[in-house]
């Protein structure tokens, strides 16, 4: 076997165990299964906790949405609690969008339950395991980082 031909294999039973742990994970009850959120909804959520607060503009371009369809998005959320809109302090025309408290609790449970989740199991593996774990995931971040800043150039 090759060198191309083994990487290639490794790779591909890499991205199966990865995918039987995402099946594994997804039986595992999360907020966000329980959250009765579209995927859109979801999206928006997601973005917004990250930024802290967009325009309708701005989430129409990052959904790839018409700013018609982020309006209706917005209102359920509004009507859910997880959203609020309030007037932009450098532009009264526009309107901008951030979670309300209930947003953000729900996006801490969601994240808290799924690191809650991946820490039993690795409180299941010997310490070696665990060094060879945190080498490796350390790489792939940093390779994850260097392809990200390669895409911002």
């Amino acid at each position: 076997m090759s060198v191309s031909d083994e990487r290639e294999e490794l790779i591909s039973r890499i991205t199966q165990t990865q995918r039987g742990l995402g099946r594994l994970f997804a039986q595992h009850q999360s907020p966000l299964f329980s959250s009765n959120l579209t995927m859109r909804q979801l999206k928006v959520i997601l973005i917004l906790s990250t930024t802290g607060s967009a325009s309708g503009q701005d989430l129409a371009h990052n959904l790839g949405v018409g700013l018609g369809t982020v309006t209706g998005i917005v209102d359920r959320l509004v009507a859910h609690g997880l959203v609020g809109r309030h007037e932009d302090p450098h532009d009264r025309r526009v309107r901008r969008v951030q979670l309300t408290p209930a947003g953000t609790k729900l996006i801490e449970d969601i994240n808290n339950s799924g690191v809650q989740h991946y820490r039993r199991i690795m409180e299941h593996l010997d310490t070696e395991t665990l060094r060879a774990l945190d080498r490796v995931t350390r790489t792939v971040r940093d390779v994850a980082e260097k392809l990200a800043h390669e895409g911002d150039a």
